[in-house]
């Protein structure tokens, strides 16, 4: 391993590389908590946890971004988790440049809700944001931060997540078809009719099941 590189270096490959399995494993617990620290804001405007969190989840991103990925705490215990998974290797650079991105909206929570014990507008833009990334790299494995990569480095993204850099035609079982489509569409509207028919009926309490069940036996 080079130290004085971003990434790490793979027999096989010209270029630094990360393993995406690990950082999508990453993104998943940084999600869990962050949103388990957003709805404790929410329902009970407690902010303690989420300080707790973005302290952190900064701390970890300039491991990541200043040190090396395999020294951030969520990046090992991602390597631990998917430790018997084959590796998919995919370019550092465009994902240091997602995580610099993080970094400064993390770098601003910190300054407005930790340092200055401060809420505004701007620092619930930067969680939303923050977890939209999170969500999109765990659940749908997608880099929104490396799409942007391109626009400033002339060089381009190569070994992108999903092979999503190179230039092919979807597969047939890729392809959606003009049914599928409809079958999503009837979805939504068979949802807004659940909620204009059923949502009086869902808004009661539930009632405890024992209390239920004594009464059906009375």
């Amino acid at each position: 391993m080079k130290t004085n590189k971003f990434g790490e270096s793979v027999p096989g490959y010209s270029i630094p590389v990360l393993n995406e399995r690990e950082i999508r494993a990453s993104a998943g617990i940084l999600f869990l908590v962050m949103f388990i620290g957003w709805m404790q804001i929410l329902f009970r405007e407690n902010f303690v946890l989420m300080k707790y969190i973005i302290t952190l989840f900064l701390t970890d991103l300039l491991l990541r971004v200043f040190v090396q990925p395999q020294y951030a705490p969520t990046l090992i215990i991602g390597r631990w988790i998917v430790g018997r998974q084959t590796p998919e290797y995919v370019s550092a650079a465009p994902k240091k440049f997602a995580w610099s991105i993080g970094l400064v909206l993390s770098g601003t929570m910190f300054g407005l809700l930790v340092v200055l014990n401060s809420t505004s507008f701007f620092t619930g833009i930067a969680c939303i944001t923050c977890l939209t990334f999170l969500f999109f790299e765990s659940v749908f494995g997608i880099c929104l931060g490396c799409l942007v990569y391109p626009w400033f480095y002339k060089e381009g993204s190569q070994l992108c997540p999903g092979d999503v850099c190179a230039v092919k035609s979807k597969q047939e079982i890729q392809k959606i078809t003009w049914r599928q489509t409809g079958m999503v569409i009837a979805f939504l509207a068979y949802i807004i009719l659940i909620v204009v028919f059923f949502n009086q009926h869902f808004s009661q309490t539930p009632n405890d099941l024992s209390a239920l069940l004594r009464f059906a036996l009375a």
